[in-house]
């Protein structure tokens, strides 16, 4: 969905768990290059070629990949994506999160016991093969090197100025983008939207919720007319009230 220019939001459906899931990584381009925050579950690659063509972004426009954190949708489609592109693509995340995707440290969220619970939540009908590959995944879950570390409040040179919003508590090292040209904000997972609304932080999601309710606050500063959840996609009401609605009632 184009969202202004130089931004658009990508919409990846999965089936996880017996039920369909969509989420929906950003896309943020220029005159020179195009940026992807977040890359979707192992197996997207196809989708997210098919959005970037619907979006009118050539694959080989790609250099710049922005992890906003570890989790299993978030970086598990940056290898395919590596493997298969012909043109070098810098990889960028933060310091706190780099050794999760690198594969140097276990994904936080994903242990033997958050394993043997996803294996048994798996609907009857689900084939061995099928239950076979889902557990080598998580048991083995995506790595690539990144590149370069983001600071906070560090402003990227692309796609005319994202500035990097250091948002923990989904994660450690989790992070958010704002996109100044468009005064989009590229929430990842410090919000969702839900029925149409925008909400805090999912608690059963969070490493340390009272954290990530608390990051809100430092979204509320910036002047947003629109803000991109992984989870539930676009919302555009009243934005800045609804945030700092949000950074009172939970922060």
């Amino acid at each position: 969905m184009h969202i202004a220019k130089g931004i658009t939001m990508l919409e990846l459906s999965a089936s996880m768990m017996g039920r369909t899931e969509v989420i929906y990584p950003a896309l943020v381009w220029d005159e020179e290059a195009a940026i992807l925050v977040d890359t979707g579950y192992p197996g997207q690659l196809p989708l997210i070629l098919g959005e970037m063509e619907r979006a009118g972004i050539a694959f080989d426009k790609l250099g710049t990949i922005i992890l906003t954190h570890q989790d299993l949708d978030h970086i598990g489609s940056l290898p395919t994506l590596l493997a298969e592109s012909t043109a070098s693509i810098e990889v960028l995340a933060s310091r706190l999160e780099q050794p999760y995707i690198q594969g140097e440290r276990p994904l936080l969220k994903i242990t033997p016991a958050s394993i043997s619970l996803a294996m048994a939540a798996l609907p009857a009908e689900v084939p061995e093969e099928w239950r076979s590959a889902f557990k080598h995944v998580l048991e083995n879950p995506p790595r690539a090197k990144v590149d370069r570390i983001v600071a906070p409040m560090e402003e990227l040179p692309y796609g005319g100025g994202l500035i990097v919003i250091d948002t923990p508590g989904h994660t450690p090292g989790h992070i958010s983008l704002y996109h100044r040209p468009s005064k989009t904000l590229i929430a990842a997972d410090a919000m969702v939207v839900q029925d149409g609304q925008l909400l805090g932080p999912d608690p059963a999601q969070c490493i340390d919720i009272e954290q990530a309710r608390r990051s809100l606050s430092r979204l509320a500063v910036y002047d947003i007319e629109a803000v991109i959840c992984y989870h539930g996609g676009l919302f555009t009401q009243s934005v800045n009230e609804r945030i700092a609605f949000l950074a009172a009632e939970l922060g």
